[in-house]
């Protein structure tokens, strides 16, 4: 797996689309910047889930990708990559999206974080070819979200099926 870039010295954290893009920072930690933002995004997740329900956690994904398409798009402008592994918002969306069937369960959740994982490492078609063909920001955006659509059917199905 290629090295994503460092983020760059003209972006300061201080910017709210870097805030934004980084998912308040957790893109800068260090080693596997995405697993970081997955991870920061499951107690967000979880709080929206619990105050609103699933319609109000599929919402505040819609709303994270129109915002987080924007901040990306001011943060690579900026950037030494076109996909610089310090944006994490776009992880943030996927695994919105990917815990949408879950119930506000640990278990359902902490599958959720795998099974997202796992298809946005993998890339399966069509992933890959949005990683590869989308550009800007909007393609940063797109790859995860369409990880996100393999792995919140799967979710669902181990929940309901399997009855994880």
């Amino acid at each position: 797996m290629a090295r994503k870039a460092p983020p760059p010295r003209k972006t300061p954290l201080a910017s709210p689309p870097a805030w934004i893009a980084t998912w308040f920072g957790a893109g800068l930690l260090p080693a596997a910047p995405g697993t970081w933002g997955s991870l920061a995004a499951l107690p967000v997740a979880w709080l929206i889930q619990a105050m609103g329900g699933r319609i109000a956690l599929a919402l505040a994904a819609i709303l994270l990708l129109a915002i987080g398409t924007w901040a990306t798009d001011r943060v690579l402008r900026d950037a030494d990559s076109k996909d610089p592994g310090f944006v994490v918002v776009d992880e943030v969306v996927g695994q919105w999206i990917t815990v949408l069937p879950a119930a506000l369960d640990p278990f359902h959740y902490g599958f959720g974080f795998v099974l997202f994982r796992v298809a946005d490492v993998i890339k399966p078609w069509p992933v890959s070819w949005a990683d590869r063909r989308i550009p800007g920001a909007a393609g940063v955006m797109a790859d995860d979200v369409a990880a996100a659509l393999y792995a919140a059917p799967i979710l669902y199905l181990l929940i309901h099926i399997v009855g994880v």
